[in-house]
């Protein structure tokens, strides 16, 4: 094997790792220890700031490949051949744990999938529940500031602060249905290979011909959902906080692939208003009976990152991120991500985030936009503005066919509830779906962490849960003693 000497950052030979350089054997360290500053200031910036939320995540690498065109809904060329495999790299994370926190918590799980398409890449940001706490993004902060570590002792709602966590949901009815959800088992799932991943948002899709429609994702696991009840995953919290990161792993690393097969529901856009639910809330679901599920393709994850940092905690996902053929709904939720991701990755990593490996197309990126904190792209002549001659005019526009579908909006600017909430019809059918069991798992859920609650916000969420269902109102409240 070929020797390799250290050196510094510059390239300069390191003739003595051990020893600072000093005033003599014993005396003071010298401002002019080059060698020293460098590797001390690199390892004092070796942490850079944890993601909000989503802070935790394991990741794995792997392709893409659809059954049969989808050429009739929509003209994304990545899901058009089915011979062809794009690569692709998912992130599983808990969403309100730090960096730190137990992988067993209850918690929604991330499921974002980054698609390297011929295209450009495509982000599918989704979770492993297919309806979420709030319906407009304006309300995020609010959200993730009451799940969160409290102002004044900075415990977290996850740990023992329950109080901000369920005074914000008993609050904000809309939030039912995600309740049914989360304190089901599904809110422990036994591994990132047992869970489903939903887009939650809704998405259009647009045809070479122009048609659009609406679609929903579904990831829908090979081995099946399966699930930890509330005691095991309190143990394993305890005694192997890194569970579903190291079940993950290892079952790629013996070999095993990971496989999702993804579906989609969809909509004609003619039909939204026809709906006893707005299908743009992403806290309500579309009733499979009248909007089955369609198989698209398979994913297969059979890679583990060689480097945590440069790929699972360097990566960065964003729902604006789509390619041709697919674009956004008017969802508020959706709305308001389109930013709030990509200028989140913009302060945790830098202005050039995506000049990183792990989130760099595949495709040649060409652009003017230049300079910027990290910034290695290699520029000559002088030209950084469009339109002009001196560069030949390059780069320039694309053709035409990468546009977006045109369409009309009408209406006033306002500020407004949506007409149409429904907040706990989709949540009482939750409830009865369930097995007897799992009817009981999330009434007992639900008991153990209300229970230390002060009682008006408990009051306010057994309201909450009776107007979903008298009977799951009438046993949380038995419970409870009230």
């Amino acid at each position: 094997m070929k020797k390799r000497h250290l050196t510094t950052n510059q390239g300069v030979p390191v003739t003595d790792n051990q020893n600072s350089l000093t005033v003599g054997e014993r005396g003071p360290v010298l401002l002019q220890d080059v060698q020293f500053i460098e590797k001390m200031a690199h390892f004092d910036r070796e942490r850079i700031p944890e993601r909000v939320v989503h802070a935790k995540g394991a990741g794995a690498h792997g392709y893409f490949q659809v059954h049969r065109s989808m050429k009739p809904y929509t003209r994304a060329r990545f899901l058009q051949d089915p011979k062809k495999k794009t690569e692709v790299f998912v992130r599983f994370s808990t969403v309100t744990g730090g960096r730190g926190s137990a992988d067993t918590v209850r918690d929604p799980r991330g499921f974002a999938v980054k698609f390297y398409t011929e295209d450009g890449n495509y982000d599918l940001v989704g979770n492993n529940l297919p309806v979420f706490f709030i319906r407009d993004a304006i309300k995020f902060p609010d959200m993730v500031h009451a799940f969160k570590g409290a102002p004044d002792t900075n415990m977290p709602s996850a740990s023992s602060a329950h109080s901000r966590f369920w005074d914000f949901i008993s609050l904000t009815p809309e939030s039912t249905h995600m309740i049914t959800w989360l304190f089901s088992d599904r809110g422990t799932p036994k591994s990132y290979r047992m869970q489903e991943g939903f887009g939650v948002n809704t998405y259009v899709w647009v045809n070479d011909k122009g048609k659009a429609v609406y679609v929903k994702y579904h990831w829908k696991p090979k081995l099946g959902v399966q699930n930890l009840d509330r005691h095991e995953a309190t143990r394993l919290a305890g005694v192997d906080p890194d569970y579903l990161t190291r079940d993950l792993r290892d079952a790629i690393a013996r070999g095993e692939e990971v496989e999702y097969e993804l579906n989609v529901q969809m909509m004609d856009i003619a039909d939204e208003l026809k709906q006893d639910f707005d299908p743009l809330d992403p806290t309500k679901t579309w009733p499979e009976n009248k909007f089955p599920l369609m198989p698209v393709g398979k994913m297969i994850l059979n890679r583990n990152p060689d480097n945590f940092f440069a790929e699972v905690e360097q990566a960065a996902f964003c729902p604006a991120s789509l390619v041709p053929g697919i674009e956004f709904s008017a969802d508020k939720l959706l709305q308001g991500r389109t930013f709030s991701y990509a200028d989140t990755q913009r302060h945790r990593l830098g202005a050039n985030y995506l000049q990183l490996t792990i989130n760099r197309p595949i495709v040649p990126v060409d652009n003017n936009q230049r300079d910027g904190a990290m910034q290695y792209g290699q520029f000559s002549g002088p030209v950084n503005y469009e339109p002009n001659s001196l560069g030949g005019g390059m780069p320039g526009e694309a053709p035409e066919e990468g546009k977006p579908r045109v369409y009309k909006l009408d209406g006033e600017v306002t500020r407004r509830k949506i007409g149409l909430t429904n907040d706990f019809a989709q949540a009482g059918a939750r409830y009865r779906s369930l097995s007897k069991m799992d009817q009981e798992h999330l009434i007992d859920n639900l008991i153990a962490d209300l229970k230390n609650i002060d009682k008006p916000i408990r009051m306010r969420v057994i309201e909450n849960l009776t107007e979903a269902d008298p009977k799951l109102g009438k046993s949380v409240a038995k419970g409870l003693k009230l």
